[in-house]
């Protein structure tokens, strides 16, 4: 289903701008690419050996390549030509010969009905100007009794104004962040079957997380303003546990892990 939305435009030229330049740095982030995590995901999945695997939205192929030594084949998808070709550049490194590239959009992949096994995205769904557009072409990809995995933050919903304010600020591509009741209810609303959820962490340096994003000018002094203040205040409003550890700022995303099944 093509995006009927009436900001499309303007959040795809975010997206782009956004991402041609965080290609690099997110590749190289050891916190997204080495994690305990990722064996959450797979053990959510119970992808088998012979089973056809979709990435939506994979960006620097992280997901793609550590799901292709678990599965048969796996396709990895993104809107952003640059994401596409250091893709590449990470199926080199990581020696894996089982998994193609395509360019394309989460709210109307280029695949017909049914086509994978399983179909997964992470740290996607906060970029979606509209996620259950996005999660009903999973789901339609996916094949009867198939799996939907989506891995992305998931602020409570006490913090959440507060923590997209702060995101936006960092990533003007952020759209925002849903929480664990949402992500439930857009499952539901989808049509599919939740068959299980997890919540897990992901810590960062503030300053090296900066350091990969491209805010506007001035934004990452306000970003870090709103974190001294937060610190100070000792109420994490933020919801990302803000704190100093060895001088340095550091932050801790909440994670939800959700594995959604297509009814046969």
């Amino acid at each position: 289903m093509q995006s009927a939305h009436p900001d499309a435009e303007l959040h795809d030229t975010a997206i782009l701008d956004q991402f041609t330049r965080q290609a690099e740095p997110f590749a190289q982030r050891h916190g997204y690419s080495k994690d305990p995590m990722l064996d959450l995901m797979a053990e959510c999945a119970a992808v088998q050996p012979n089973q056809a695997v979709f990435d939506v939205a994979c960006g620097p192929g992280i997901i793609s390549c550590f799901f292709a030594k678990r599965a048969g084949h796996v396709t990895g998808l993104d809107f952003v030509p640059a994401m596409l070709d250091r893709a590449r550049r990470y199926q080199a490194e990581q020696q894996v010969h089982n998994v193609a590239w395509r360019l394309g959009s989460s709210t109307n992949l280029p695949f017909p009905d049914s086509a994978f096994d399983c179909v997964v995205t992470r740290f996607s769904f906060h970029h979606f100007l509209e996620p259950l557009v996005a999660l009903r072409e999973m789901k339609r990809v996916t094949k009867p009794g198939g799996t939907v995995l989506v891995c992305d933050v998931a602020p409570s919903a006490a913090t959440q104004a507060a923590f997209n304010h702060w995101e936006i600020l960092r990533d003007p591509s952020h759209t925002r962040a849903l929480t664990l009741a949402e992500f439930e209810a857009l499952g539901d609303s989808a049509g599919l079957t939740l068959r299980r959820k997890e919540n897990c962490r992901l810590d960062r340096d503030l300053e090296e997380l900066l350091s990969g994003s491209f805010p506007n000018p001035g934004d990452a002094d306000r970003i870090r303003a709103l974190f001294e203040a937060d610190i100070r205040s000792g109420t994490d409003t933020l919801g990302i546990a803000a704190r100093r550890e060895s001088g340095a700022i550091h932050l801790t995303y909440p994670v939800v892990v959700l594995a959604w099944q297509k009814p046969a």
